[in-house]
């Protein structure tokens, strides 16, 4: 009994959120999420309808084209509605795996822009970016850091073995031409 009441919990909660905030266009097989977005957000599309599994979305309100994939006559693809664009119903134009005559035409509502921040942006503290971010390394004690007795024997040591090298290479050619 109880994972029947699970099954129709989880049915239930699948077709609620599958009916989430969006705007269909009942001509076109396009839908939009949000529904209403403002100025400068996110915009999620799905094309159902298309046979292709690549199709381009273009409105005025977009700031690009969108590129939609997918498969099984669904689409899908993301995009950004333009910052500086007025409220109101802009169309919306999928063409689907680039075939214009296999085309949809639907419509986005923008809404009123979304409330400005009460501060300008502007940071509060110095940013760890470039050369001003290694400013702290500058304040380390160079004494601490710099190099030890371990590194001046590993480089004499380094220093040797190339002139060992050089000798015997010196010596085995003046035995050839010899």
């Amino acid at each position: 009994m109880g994972s029947l009441r699970l099954t129709l919990c989880t049915g239930v909660l699948a077709a609620v959120a599958a009916a989430g905030p969006t705007a269909s266009a009942a001509d076109g097989g396009v839908s939009v999420s949000p529904s209403t977005p403002g100025p400068g957000s996110d915009l999620a599309l799905r094309a159902t309808g298309c046979t292709g599994t690549t199709g381009t979305a273009a409105s005025k309100a977009f700031v690009s084209d969108v590129e939609l994939t997918g498969g099984d006559g669904t689409l899908a693809g993301e995009t950004r509605v333009r910052s500086m664009v007025g409220p109101g119903r802009y169309e919306v134009q999928v063409i689907c795996g680039g075939d214009k005559s296999k085309s949809m035409k639907s419509h986005v509502t923008i809404g009123n822009a979304s409330a400005a921040p009460s501060a300008p942006a502007s940071p509060v503290a110095p940013v760890k970016a470039g050369g001003g971010g290694t400013a702290h390394l500058a304040s380390v004690d160079a004494a601490a850091t710099g190099p030890n007795t371990a590194h001046t024997v590993t480089g004499l040591v380094l220093v040797g073995a190339a002139a060992v090298a050089v000798v015997l290479r010196g010596t085995r050619r003046s035995r050839r031409t010899g």
